[in-house]
């Protein structure tokens, strides 16, 4: 019998809008033109050429895309959460290049920022001529980013910041951070600062030998006395609840883009099953092949319903953070296991870069971390349900 395609086996084209169908394969096709033929290069020599592939993706009206107005596209977070769907099946590092620049630096100067701020980076930052990072994880702080120890003080008109931020994407090619410093002695007066990257005291060392998400460009920001002017501060960011909000953003974008690196993963495995001869006929035809593949598509499936439906919400009146944080802790949780279910059908050739499924455990391994561990998730899905919050 003929073949269906994991998306066709649930009919997920039928819950799709054309427009939105078109979007993606015009995605597919400059990843295919302009990413997946260098991707084995890049993730072995641990790089990516942020500034070379930026202005591709904004040609496309990749960057900042769910936003409004500024040279952004305007699109519902659908076709947003779609278009991660192919970056991240491509590559992890790919979708976070794409998520830090859009969903956190533009979409906090975008959300927070003054007109000024608007009109100087975001149609610039849209079309790729520059590059955003956003600076609120620190050494010692991922979880609890209250407890940040970068200050901000004033000093006359001015402020100057101090601190470090750390597993910064984008960092160390970026033209401009969002830095979020403590100014006062409560998580209330936590503020954000648009930060040019070529201010004085400021340097963002790059972090190598990294394992995962090696087609990535991550740093720390570094922020020895750096000056900036009072209009640096974004007016309408008071709070944690300014940075959580990006982080939102962010998780959504991830929400669909794990899917995207399983579908890889389990369309690699099926390729090669068919190929792969072993005691005389294909791997495809014995029946522990076929169980592996019919639960890792099963949980694709479910996991991509779940996708769309916070897509759905979204753009319907709104989603609310637990409910992304059922988004990400399910797909990511089910994305590594299926990539790590695929290696083992393919055996050693599972473990070399010919094939897509290893680089994707090893990428999902940081997707599994960051933007709020699954613990965290799991205790914002816990006090959703027992109104009672258990993080300390």
């Amino acid at each position: 019998m003929a073949t269906q395609s994991p998306m066709q086996l649930f009919g997920i084209d039928t819950l799709i809008e054309s427009d939105d169908r078109d979007m993606s394969a015009a995605v597919r096709k400059l990843l295919d033109a302009e990413v997946r033929p260098h991707l084995q290069d890049w993730y072995e020599a641990g790089t990516v050429p942020v500034k070379e592939l930026a202005p591709k993706l904004g040609e496309m009206g990749l960057l900042g895309m769910h936003l409004e107005g500024y040279g952004c596209a305007g699109t519902s977070a659908t076709a947003y959460g779609l278009a991660c769907v192919e970056l991240e099946a491509a590559d992890s590092g790919i979708r976070s290049l794409v998520s830090v620049q859009g969903s956190l630096a533009m979409f906090a100067i975008w959300r927070f920022g003054s007109e000024e701020q608007k009109q100087e980076w975001l149609p610039r930052m849209a079309a790729g001529d520059a590059i955003g990072c956003f600076g609120l994880t620190e050494p010692d702080f991922g979880s609890n980013p209250a407890g940040m120890r970068t200050r901000a003080r004033r000093d006359g008109d001015d402020w100057v910041l101090n601190g470090s931020k750390m597993w910064i994407t984008n960092a160390p090619v970026a033209d401009v951070a969002v830095v979020w410093a403590q100014t006062g002695e409560s998580s209330k007066e936590i503020r954000g600062f648009v930060v040019p990257t070529d201010t004085p005291g400021f340097s963002a060392p790059e972090i190598k030998k990294k394992l995962s998400l090696r087609a990535s460009v991550t740093g720390e920001i570094v922020l020895e006395n750096v000056r900036l002017p009072d209009s640096a501060m974004l007016p309408e960011a008071a709070g944690l609840s300014g940075p959580l909000s990006c982080l939102n953003e962010a998780r959504f974008g991830i929400v669909f883009g794990a899917v995207g690196a399983a579908r890889d993963c389990i369309e690699a495995a099926i390729s090669y099953v068919g190929d792969r001869e072993i005691f005389d006929k294909p791997l495809a035809g014995y029946q522990i092949t076929q169980t592996k593949l019919a639960d890792m598509t099963l949980e694709w499936g479910k996991a991509m319903l779940l996708a769309l439906h916070l897509g759905s919400l979204k753009d319907n009146g709104g989603v609310r953070p637990e409910q992304i944080s059922l988004g990400k802790l399910n797909n990511v949780r089910e994305a590594i296991q299926i990539a790590r279910e695929c290696r083992t059908l393919l055996g050693a050739n599972g473990i070399t870069l010919e094939y897509p499924v290893l680089r994707h455990a090893n990428n999902l391994e940081s997707v599994l971390t960051y933007e709020g561990t699954s613990e965290v998730h799991q205790l914002m899905i816990g006090q959703a349900l027992t109104g009672v919050a258990a993080f300390r």
